[in-house]
This record gives C-alpha cells, structure tokens and sequence, in this order.
C-alpha cells in the first residue's frame, strides 16, 4: 500500500469521526445521481456513518426515471418495415407490457446498440434506404452530446434520420421532492455530473429557498465522505447555501457552450417521470427548426400506452420514500439477468447497485 492510498484512508478515518462528533440529531440526505450511489454502496459509507444520518437515493437514473410508455414506442417502431433503431446499451433491458427492445433484436428487429450519439449519424450515412430512429435518453450531461448530433443531421441534411428523445432536467425535480413532505430531506449531494453541464446558481437558489444545504460532490469516497461532514456542520449552522467540493471539475457558471448548444436545439418544456409524474421545467423539446427530425411528431405516436403492473415498486424507490429491501421481488425474482423494473437494469439503478454490492 502507498503512501498516497494509507493518507487518504487515514483522512476518511477523521472524516468519519468528526462527523460523529457533529451530527447532533437525525439527518437524511439525498443524492440524486446515480454514480454517487454506486460509490456510496461499493465504498460501504452508508454502513460506517452513525446510524442517525440516513442517505436516501433518488431519482438519479436516466433510464430509470424515463416512462414505459417511451419504451412501448420504441417498441412499436422497431416492427415496422425499413426501421433501425439506435440506442444506449441499458434502453434494450428495460421491460413493459409489451415486452422489451432485447426481445424485439432476439426476434430479428434491426436494434443496434451505441456508445456515442454521434455513432448514429453514420448509422443513417451508410442505411440511406432505412429511418434511423434514434433514442435520446438522458439527463443534463447527456443532453448537448444529442444537441450536437442533431446539429450535424442538419448541416449533412440527412433525411433518413428521427429522435426520439425523453431528456431530463434535474433543479425541477429535486425542487418537487423538497415540496413532498413525506420524505424530509435535510440536505443533498447535488449531482456532480449536472453541474460541470449547469453550474451551482439553480441548486443554490433551492438550498436558500427551502432552507436546505447543497454540497456539489464528486465521486470518490473521500469526495462523499467530505460533502456529508459539510452538510452537517451547515445544519449545525443553519447555513442554507451550497458548497462546491467539486471545483476540480465544477465552475459555478458551468459549461457556457454546452448550455448554449443546448439552446440552440432545444428549449424548456414539462417532463415525464417513472413514479413521480409530470413535472413542469425538467423536459426537453426541439425548436421548430429541428421539429423535423421529432420521431413522435413523424410517427403520430401516443404517449398513452398501457402500464405494466408487475409488483415492482421501482417508483417509490426514485422518490426515496422506500428502498429495494422493502420489494416483494427484489433479489427473488427480480436480479440483473431477470429485471423486473429499470432500477435493476442500469448500472445507475439503485436496485441493480444494491444487489450487485450487497
């Protein structure tokens, strides 16, 4: 063991115990990303942190928190005649009434997973005889990568090619768990990957507005252990504000030009969220000058498709008002190989990270 790995050990040691020094009384924070909950649970920091401070996941899961009726379109769409569906890996897992994308490719429908957005423009490049549908799931993050892709269909005037895009927007959501008093969350680890994207402004208006503190964190265990030493000492203070611990990879402004990409193609618009509903301001729509490429508006789609009801409570789990422990099918019925609802599907899923870790 090297030096630089015994310090660091030895700093989450003091960490840790001046963080049971500080936490006076019952504390829960959130973490709405779902990379800092697979750090908190494969560095087991919910196990070593007084039993008073409780971490709650929340809806941190791009694939997680998209609709099922999103999954049905895409569905639909892959059996029709000259379609080729483009999509991230996880999408092809995610089940619903009518089944899943995995199902549909293992029946021969033409589903080519990507790792990279810009991979489907050549997907239309070399297919001029298909429709490319492309399926743009993501939040903040993820979301310029797609506004730059549709940017080039447009210069290459590619005529061959439709998105069809769920993005999210994470300041509104986390504004609509502090209005619901039934989970009472005290303070949050704000989503280090939508920051270097957004900046800090939007979440430090909430902390003020809601007099809850917001740490920007990144990933490390160190980074994790040090946010939530921060949020205890500012409820201690009552110091409702943000603290950028981050700042190797976080500037309060955030990225000018991805924003303004961002912009560029798309505008503001309400959100579709598994278990927590419509959300006015966490959605992405295209401006008319993109309209074209809109896979829902080419293909007359309804977005009032059937749910599947299978017991999964996938749901109340992105809300943080219940973990999958409390599942009837976690780890029984439902596991990675045999997912019963997107949170055991991505690799950001809080019930995929659980079983994997625990």
């Amino acid at each position: 063991m090297n030096n630089l790995i015994k310090e660091e050990i030895k700093l989450c040691k003091d960490i840790i115990e001046e963080i049971k020094v500080n936490a006076k009384k019952k504390i829960n924070i959130m973490e709405v990303c779902g990379t800092h909950t697979r750090s908190i649970y494969k560095y087991g920091i919910d196990k070593i942190l007084p039993e008073n401070i409780k971490l709650i996941s929340g809806p941190g899961c791009p694939v997680c928190v998209t609709g099922e009726s999103f999954i049905e379109n895409a569905i639909e769409l892959s059996r029709r005649e000259n379609i080729i569906i483009a999509t991230f890996g996880d999408m092809i897992k995610v089940p619903c009434s009518k089944g899943s994308l995995r199902r549909e490719k293992a029946k021969g429908r033409d589903i080519r997973v990507i790792t990279s957005p810009i991979q489907a423009l050549n997907i239309a490049k070399n297919n001029e005889d298909k429709l490319i549908i492309f399926l743009g799931v993501g939040f903040e993050t993820t979301m310029p990568a797609i506004a730059v892709l549709l940017k080039k269909i447009k210069e290459n005037n590619i005529n061959n090619f439709y998105i069809l895009q769920e993005g999210k927007q994470m300041p509104k959501v986390i504004e609509t768990l502090l209005e619901d008093k039934d989970i009472k969350i005290n303070g949050f680890l704000v989503p280090g990957h939508v920051s270097t994207v957004i900046g800090v402004e939007e979440f430090r208006e909430l902390g003020e507005r809601y007099s809850v503190p917001m740490v920007v964190s990144g990933f490390g265990c160190l980074d994790i252990l040090g946010s939530i030493l921060m949020i205890v000492k500012m409820i201690n203070k009552k110091d409702y504000n943000l603290k950028n611990l981050y700042k190797r990879a976080v500037r309060n402004s955030g990225n000018i030009e991805a924003k303004n990409i961002l912009n560029e193609v798309f505008f503001t618009s309400s959100g579709m969220w598994r278990g927590l509903g419509e959300i006015n301001g966490t959605g992405y729509d295209l401006r008319e000058e993109y309209e074209k490429y809109d896979a829902r508006l080419y293909f007359k789609l309804d977005d009032n498709k059937e749910y599947m009801d299978t017991g999964c409570i996938c749901g109340d789990i992105l809300k943080g008002k219940k973990t999958p422990n409390e599942c009837k099918l976690f780890k029984k019925v439902c596991n990675p190989n045999n997912p019963k609802g997107p949170c055991m599907v991505s690799n950001e899923g809080t019930c995929s990270i659980l079983y994997s870790y625990r």
